[in-house]
């Protein structure tokens, strides 16, 4: 149970839902846009986020889109997670959706939610940075659209007041040889350890980490080092990992050294794999 009040809007518009946002911000309500939910009610319990009014987007007809035409995908921000994986439109994001939570959940869990939460893992965001994708953002400024590599560093840097609208992909991109593999400390169940998902593209390889450390990235130096074919797989690998941007995490489920075991050996399987295979 959620130990606080707060008040809550469904607009039916992007400018109604930015104009609400400014408005209930000026009144000091630090105000939060709601798509699933899940987020908001889990932290919410525990006074981890706290908030005056919530500005539920999902009557907001943009946010709902998901659609394939003229060579583009388009996926709503306030769209599931189970019903962008039903459309079958980007099997690379289906394979990353498919090993979040359970199913119920992803009943409720959205792309846009899962792509701006607080959590560590956030593994919708792999295949979309691999891939050039592009976001559609609305702000008091307007709707703006921009290379999500260009506006994602550990998190979507949004300014305040701003709102994930879209996420476009070419649909060719979404055709390419992937790789998505989670590992877990208990086998196929438990609490996950790390991601890793890597995409294929005119030779080379580009890779996307999750829960290697303290948020989801990709490093070009990384892909650099990896696709070094004048050294061997293991020379490659070792030179990537003095690469890695951050602290490799450590907690109760995995400590330093056992995730960079794991990362060193799935990353083997990578290489050896890649090649031009896709795994469902």
């Amino acid at each position: 149970m959620i130990s606080y009040d707060f008040e809550y809007f469904k607009p039916s518009s992007i400018d109604k839902a930015i104009s609400l946002f400014q408005s209930l911000d000026q009144q000091g309500k630090e105000p939060i846009y709601f798509s699933g939910g899940t987020e908001i009610i889990t932290l919410g319990r525990v006074n981890k986020i706290k908030t005056g009014a919530v500005i539920d987007i999902k009557e907001i007809p943009e946010c709902l889109v998901l659609k394939r035409e003229a060579n583009k995908l388009t996926f709503g921000a306030a769209q599931t997670l189970n019903r962008i994986r039903e459309s079958q439109y980007f099997r690379f994001l289906n394979k990353a959706i498919g090993e979040i939570a359970d199913h119920t959940a992803r009943n409720k869990i959205t792309l846009g939610g899962n792509m701006c939460a607080n959590i560590i893992y956030r593994e919708t965001i792999l295949p979309l940075l691999l891939t050039d994708s592009q976001v559609i953002i609305a702000g008091p400024g307007g709707l703006k659209q921009l290379p999500l590599n260009e506006v994602f560093d550990q998190t979507l840097r949004l300014q305040r007041g701003e709102l994930l609208i879209q996420i476009m992909i070419e649909e060719k991109e979404s055709e390419l040889p992937f790789l998505c593999i989670k590992k877990r400390r208990q086998w196929d169940v438990g609490y996950p350890l790390m991601t890793i998902a890597a995409l294929k593209k005119d030779q080379q390889i580009r890779f996307a980490f999750s829960g290697l450390c303290s948020y989801p990235f990709r490093n070009e130096k990384m892909d650099e080092s990896l696709n070094n074919q004048a050294l061997p797989k293991e020379a490659r690998i070792e030179e990537a990992m003095r690469q890695i941007p951050a602290p490799v995490l450590k907690d109760v489920h995995g400590s330093e050294d056992y995730r960079r075991f794991v990362f060193k050996n799935t990353l083997l399987d990578v290489l050896d794999t890649i090649g031009g295979t896709e795994i469902e």
